[in-house]
């Protein structure tokens, strides 16, 4: 039996909400078994629960929201995708405010928190969602189609293309295809960086985006080139992000995935649509022990 898993003692952080620019403090608590992930808006009175969960998606733009109860919960999708690569199945995720910390934009400090707090086995198997059947969505692009699909595979993995015809971005460096266990994620995927074209920014900010967004939680980009002045931390950082991000939102069904996720220019809105429409087929999927 896989078992699932939680962490041994509480742990918080504080950091800037990437859209709505406030610090944020946020706590993560053990929770019992067949909880899994739960954020809590603490700033409101009683506090509400709302559970990570794809039916519960209300805004896709530039983030995944969360909404349940009368609030809202904002930027879930690196801190689930950090659940999935420790492998922790139940989690009270407390927030003071509307938006998960960015941190440094990455996975990395979310995953640094799971391990200082310990994560522990709990008396209860993992499931896995098992895809049976594929399952393919569309949206139109002016390049041709963007799509998200699940495929039957034996393990998770991954095929993923970006395409911003970005001097910056060659094409050797826009796809992503590999196997990902959790040990890959952590290695290869977790430390990749949220990413941004410094001539959007204004119009953003004017719509209350990006707000908290700086180079020091983000890969910023002109028209011909990356403007931090570290760099890249790996050389397809932006495809790898992008990887980062479907983790996180696919950890909304509810389960790890067992299966090969395909994408050709997917974002929250795409990815979101597949996980409804996996779960509105359900010859397409079945919980199985991990």
């Amino acid at each position: 039996m896989v078992p699932q898993q939680t962490i041994a003692t509480e742990v918080s952080a504080t950091g800037v909400a990437l859209h709505s620019g406030v610090r944020v403090r946020m706590t993560l608590r053990p929770a019992p078994i067949d909880t899994g992930i739960v954020f809590r808006r603490v700033d409101i009175d009683p506090p509400v629960d709302i559970p990570a969960r794809a039916e519960l998606v209300t805004e896709t733009r530039l983030a995944t929201t969360l909404s349940h109860g009368g609030a809202k919960v904002a930027t879930v999708e690196h801190l689930l995708a950090a659940c999935v690569g420790c492998g922790v199945d139940n989690l009270i995720v407390e927030v003071d405010n509307l938006e998960v910390p960015i941190m440094d934009g990455s996975s990395a400090p979310f995953v640094f928190l799971l391990i200082e707090a310990g994560i522990v086995a709990q008396d209860a198997p993992r499931k896995v969602i098992e895809i049976l059947e594929p399952v393919r969505v569309t949206l139109p692009d002016p390049a041709g189609e963007k799509f998200a699909s699940l495929e039957p595979a034996t393990a998770f993995e991954v095929d993923f293309t970006i395409d911003f015809s970005h001097p910056a971005i060659p094409a050797e460096q826009c796809r992503i295809a590999m196997p990902l266990p959790p040990e890959v994620f952590l290695d290869h995927i977790s430390r990749a960086r949220t990413f941004g074209f410094s001539f959007e920014a204004d119009a953003l900010r004017a719509i209350g985006l990006a707000q908290g967004g700086s180079m020091d939680n983000a890969i910023v980009l002109d028209r011909y080139k990356i403007l931090n002045r570290e760099g890249l931390r790996f050389a397809d950082e932006l495809a790898r992000h992008k990887v980062l991000d479907a983790v996180g939102d696919l950890f909304l069904l509810g389960h790890p995935v067992r299966g090969r996720y395909h994408a050709f220019k997917s974002g929250h809105e795409l990815n979101n649509r597949l996980c409804r429409a996996l779960l509105a087929q359900p010859s397409a999927w079945r919980l199985t022990p991990a």
